[in-house]
């Protein structure tokens, strides 16, 4: 689990205007936008791969980075670099070609497709994916490459200001949530993660994205020490908040979660303490999709300190 990775607004600006290049070109479509239609502009190639289908073996990378790997002057086969590093999607920029995971269910295809067209979007990720090796790519540039391309994709799927004045204009409830996704075509997860991004403004709004919190519905790979699999701060909360532990957070989210199979699990007042030792009151609610448990924590506002006065 790792929080979200927040761009620095230069980098921030400049993907966001070669995606607002690609929507312009594709005269401002209305949602949920057609990948179809990205691809046919961007003259982008797909196609799906099978991890044990050996007809695979006929394509080969002679040179391409995968994840901090340079697999330079030593072809291998993408089947071989797919298993190695569990690959769910992969962009071939020499090729302009997007190759999918078949086993992953079709809705996860819209974001990892999306992702892929972040890469190509963005013209230094296809340097170092095509460069040589004299430099070694260290984990956390690994990251902040991936949150770029995450970034170009929310862009690209939730069309800029569009998500963002319609996300503003609504509460912030999961139920606002659930509106947005059915308006733009994604995920529930991918819509929460970029309603607390793009939605919060100045607010502080912290998400988790979970297995089933109740203790008698947790999976066989729950960890205590890793109980989340995205924690998810707007700016504001990263700002204030950086100390936040996800264990805290996942602990206080369990004491008010009931055990239903799916649906709202539940809701409350939780308090919060800032950077500086100061507390706020947050208004959480989790809803299970049967796959992810949702939390939101919106904040309300500062908790009031209580002084004693001696006699």
């Amino acid at each position: 689990m790792a929080k979200n990775y927040l761009l620095s607004p230069k980098t921030a600006q400049d993907i966001d205007q070669r995606v607002e290049r690609v929507l312009r070109g594709l005269g401002s479509p209305e949602p949920p936008l057609r990948l179809d239609d990205v691809r046919q502009l961007l003259k982008l190639d797909r196609a799906f791969y099978a991890a044990d289908d050996p007809s695979l073996a006929r394509e080969a990378i002679s040179r391409i980075r995968v994840a901090t790997i340079q697999l330079y002057h030593r072809p291998t086969l993408i089947i071989d670099a797919i298993r190695k590093f569990s690959l769910k999607a992969l962009y071939l920029p020499d090729r302009k070609r997007i190759l999918l995971d078949a086993a992953l269910p079709t809705k996860k295809h819209r974001w990892n497709e999306a992702h892929e067209i972040g890469h190509s979007l963005i013209p230094w990720h296809e340097d170092m994916m095509l460069g040589d090796n004299a430099h070694t790519v260290s984990p956390d540039c690994h990251e902040q490459v991936e949150a770029e391309a995450n970034f170009a994709a929310a862009r690209l799927l939730f069309l800029r200001e569009r998500f963002v004045a319609e996300a503003r204009s609504l509460e912030l409830t999961i139920a606002s949530i659930q509106q947005l996704h059915g308006t733009f075509g994604n995920t529930l997860s991918t819509t929460l993660y970029r309603f607390i991004e793009f939605a919060g403004g100045e607010r502080p709004i912290v998400g988790l994205i979970t297995g089933h919190p109740h203790i008698t519905r947790r999976g066989s790979n729950y960890d205590p020490a890793k109980p989340c699999r995205h924690f998810i701060q707007s700016p504001a909360f990263a700002a204030r908040f950086a100390r936040m532990s996800e264990v805290a957070l996942f602990e206080a989210v369990v004491g008010y979660c009931g055990s239903q199979s799916g649906g709202p699990l539940g809701g409350t007042e939780l308090i919060l303490t800032d950077d500086n030792g100061d507390q706020h009151r947050f208004l959480f609610e989790t809803f299970f999709n049967r796959y992810d448990a949702l939390t939101l924590g919106v904040y309300l506002r500062p908790e009031a300190r209580v002084l004693a006065v001696s006699a």
